[in-house]
């Protein structure tokens, strides 16, 4: 972060800064301030049984028209102990998609994509872990912070999303198929009387789902989560294929 800071003085800009506290209004979610100091975290006399972990950031900068700085706060979730459940989050095959949009097509279905914005940080944190808050915790700094939500970098954070996301899904009334996992469907019936089985494929924050009236279910989705803005409606692209529907 420092350094990302004096880039910003040698060339009179603020680009990095704007970048850093644009992710850091998004993860800041992710840590609960304890009131004791870090020698007493580390000794155990507070919190037993919680790892300490660093943060880091990555950088990036965006191939676009502004070269817009990119910044990302992760967890060395690599130090922390290897857990015994599954870490994997969802990723749907890419022969589910394509006979996803056969099926689509042969039964006159609208499809449509959605993108879940920070998807992770709507999860818990299923480890115990904290951390000393750095200087891009403005006033917090040198503060015990607890992690209360799956940040990225955390070896439990892919599932912990995938499961809050199953239970959502299992609450609109979608079970997940036996060849694929990531493949959710429920009975679903056309105004004409045409029974079929609407469908959801999940490929960790992207969503796909495919059904004669998709409003439902994306609505009952924006309700439970933020989308990414402009990031609902008819894909064009979709897991690097271009998609487009011939008549």
């Amino acid at each position: 972060v420092e350094e990302a800071y004096r880039i910003d003085a040698e060339t009179g800009t603020n680009f990095w800064r704007l970048a850093i506290e644009k992710e850091m209004s998004k993860v800041r979610i992710a840590f609960e301030k304890l009131g004791v100091s870090p020698e007493e975290m580390r000794r155990g006399q507070v919190r037993p049984g919680y790892q300490e972990i660093k943060l880091h950031w990555v950088f990036d900068v965006k191939m676009d028209d502004n070269f817009t700085r990119k910044a990302r706060l992760v967890a060395g979730g690599h130090t922390t102990e290897t857990l015994d459940a599954l870490t994997y989050s969802s990723v749907v095959s890419r022969d589910s998609v394509r006979l996803a949009f056969m099926l689509a097509a042969l039964n006159g279905l609208d499809v449509v994509s959605a993108d879940v914005g920070n998807a992770y940080l709507n999860a818990p944190c299923k480890e115990k872990i904290w951390t000393q808050a750095g200087v891009e915790f403005g006033s917090d700094v040198g503060s015990v912070l607890l992690i209360v939500r799956a940040l990225y970098g955390l070896k439990s954070s892919g599932a912990s999303w995938a499961s809050m996301l199953a239970d959502t899904l299992k609450s609109l009334g979608y079970k997940p198929t036996l060849a694929d996992r990531n493949v959710w469907i429920k009975p679903g019936i056309k105004p004409d009387g045409f029974k079929y089985y609407q469908m959801i494929l999940v490929y960790v924050d992207d969503i796909l789902h495919l059904s004669h009236d998709t409003n439902p279910v994306i609505n009952a989705l924006q309700v439970s989560y933020t989308m990414k803005e402009g990031s609902i409606g008819t894909p064009k692209r979709y897991l690097g294929a271009n998609i487009d529907r011939v008549q």
